[in-house]
């Protein structure tokens, strides 16, 4: 299997990788909406990411990658119990894939002639506790977007077709990307991802002359170029299972909360989604800088990941999303 480029030799795109490990640290996020120029490294940071994670436990010939015999579903007729360690998935959605390719197709001949429910597992089964990484998400049919943002936010597959039912877990972290010159989301979708970065090509010529460096050695002696980083790449991994087990201890207090709530008002944020994403980032954030309570600092440091996407239009406002949501922030929180 090809390795591969370590998270950690990512050079810039500090907010990008920010919030990649965010919702490694607390899936339940919402996943992460990536829109910017191509060759930003939207696509290498997912795929370096589920790397440096450690691999996961899995049974033998489950579809879904369950952790125990208990937790494969019946229709998969697994019948080992044997288990064996595999890489976090990462499972790429084409924008050509059908919605029987993305959540699974019932055999409805089989099941009618012979009283047998045979289904043949999609996308999101193999996503299961993994990434799953829509490229062009913009382009992708609105209605497949809608099936997806549902499935990860209830962490469940159901596919029913002539009365007959299946269900599967499908657990996976929901990363988007996009050129924003190629069409726009509709912003009930866009409201759906928990965090959403903006990314550029660098304009500094010393960061872009590290990037054509680092990519020159990787491709030339790639073993050479991974031991120099696996260091780095063991930290955030040892940063990232660490902040996963202090989340359960995290509990904001009133401040917090009011803060949140406060923040989102002024931004004009609708429901409740904005609140819960910047919440859950910033206790993700607060975790993983191993710190012993959520603070106005780690809320100020995610509020733009989590909230520029939900901003409303404003056609008297030429600042872009980053600039309001820092002036807002400024005012509500000092």
């Amino acid at each position: 299997m090809t390795q591969p480029f370590p998270f950690s030799a990512i050079v810039g795109q500090d907010e990008m990788k920010l919030a990649m490990i965010l919702t490694a640290v607390d899936p339940s996020i919402g996943g992460v909406l990536v829109f910017g120029d191509r060759g930003t490294g939207k696509s290498t940071a997912v795929r370096a990411l589920a790397a440096l994670l450690p691999r996961i436990t899995a049974v033998e010939g489950c579809p879904v990658n369950a952790a125990k015999p208990a937790n494969c579903p019946e229709w998969a007729k697994v019948t080992g119990t044997r288990t064996h360690d595999i890489p976090t998935p990462v499972v790429d959605l084409p924008l050509g894939a059908s919605e029987d390719r993305v959540t699974g197709a019932l055999d409805i001949e089989r099941a009618l002639v012979d009283g047998e429910k045979v289904f043949q597992p999609g996308l999101l089964a193999s996503a299961n506790r993994g990434y799953l990484y829509i490229d062009e998400v913009n382009l992708l049919e609105d209605h497949i977007v809608d099936l997806l943002l549902d499935v990860a936010q209830s962490g469940e597959n159901v596919v029913e077709r002539e009365g007959l039912s299946i269900r599967h877990a499908a657990r996976f972290v929901l990363v988007g990307s996009g050129n924003p010159e190629e069409g726009e989301l509709r912003p009930q979708l866009l409201d759906r991802f928990g965090l959403s970065v903006d990314v550029a090509s660098p304009t500094d010529i010393s960061q872009r002359v590290e990037v054509l460096r680092r990519r020159d050695a990787f491709e030339n002696d790639k073993s050479a170029f991974m031991v120099r980083w696996q260091a780095e790449d063991a930290t955030i991994r040892e940063q990232i299972l660490t902040a996963r087990i202090a989340l359960k201890s995290l509990k904001p207090d009133d401040a917090t909360l009011h803060d949140v709530a406060e923040l989102c008002i002024a931004m004009g944020s609708d429901g409740v989604r904005g609140e819960l994403a910047l919440l859950k980032a910033a206790r993700a954030y607060a975790a993983y800088r191993d710190d012993t309570a959520i603070s106005r600092d780690h809320i100020r440091a995610v509020a733009p990941l989590a909230l520029r996407h939900r901003l409303r239009r404003d056609p008297l406002d030429d600042a872009g999303s980053g600039a309001r949501v820092g002036r807002v922030i400024e005012t509500v929180l000092g």
